[in-house]
């Protein structure tokens, strides 16, 4: 009897110390690598979208790793991870640009903001401009707050927005070709035209500008808000933020 009451307390103890286990693993790791090198505004928003999803994770149940190493982008250590986030910057070597297409051709996620999507004649990455679906184009100048509509609210990440809202300030990217004319990209969100002509120096005056996308064939959002330490002051906008990360981070 004796014997059979002490197996049974060490089957409890193993059932308990399993079950503190399960619960104290993260459901996923996320790697945001950015770098402090950039222009102040993009310095600014990493440095706030790091402390947002930080405590997210906290709340979230899932780890947020941080670095400004981008050779952290290699095959052993993206094996560590579900998603990668870009905050401010994108790689600029081969070896990195070939760990990120072979993590996301393998069914890796991915959440970029802002800059992290730039790209033009002089980037010579073909695979991230057809990822991305779209090539850089303008921009407006100074960073505005801009009526946003949502064009679709089925979607894991927009599902909590209103039909429009109004974003914080942000220098907004038009784009060429348009990603809109890609058939695999999926648009959530665009500038709603009623903003233009949009900005004092540089003018955005006209155009179907989508700022909030999905290629369809990945698991990947792409974000142009990203600039400047006023982008993660929207309660509203946030819900984007958050809910975007967890769909990329869900199996």
């Amino acid at each position: 009897m004796k014997n059979t009451f002490q197996k049974v307390i060490v089957a409890l103890a193993l059932m308990a110390l399993s079950i503190t286990s399960f619960a104290q693993s993260p459901k996923f790791k996320v790697l945001a690598l950015y770098t402090t090198t950039v222009e102040t505004d993009h310095v600014d928003f990493a440095k706030e979208a790091i402390k947002f999803y930080t405590k997210l994770a906290a709340e979230r149940g899932f780890a947020f790793d941080t670095t400004t190493d981008w050779d952290k982008l290699n095959d052993e250590n993206l094996a560590k991870y579900q998603v990668v986030m870009w905050i401010n910057e994108f790689p600029h070597n081969e070896p990195e640009r070939r760990a990120f297409e072979k993590f996301m051709t393998n069914g890796g996620a991915w959440i970029g903001f802002h800059v992290s999507g730039y790209n033009d004649k002089y980037t010579k990455w073909p695979w991230f401009v057809d990822f991305l679906g779209a090539t850089f184009y303008n921009n407006n100048w100074p960073p505005l707050p801009a009526k946003l509509i949502v064009d679709d609210n089925t979607h894991p990440a927009t599902k909590r927005l209103p039909k429009t809202y109004v974003a914080p300030i942000n220098e907004w990217y038009g784009w060429k070709p348009n990603p809109r004319d890609n058939k695999d990209i999926k648009v959530l969100v665009t500038l709603d035209p009623a903003n233009y002509p949009l900005g004092k120096k540089n003018l955005i005056k006209s155009g179907d500008i989508p700022v909030v996308w999905t290629n369809t064939k990945y698991k990947m959002i792409y974000l142009n808000m990203g600039h400047g330490d006023k982008v993660m002051t929207s309660n509203l906008q946030n819900q984007m933020f958050e809910d975007a990360l967890m769909w990329l981070g869900s199996k």
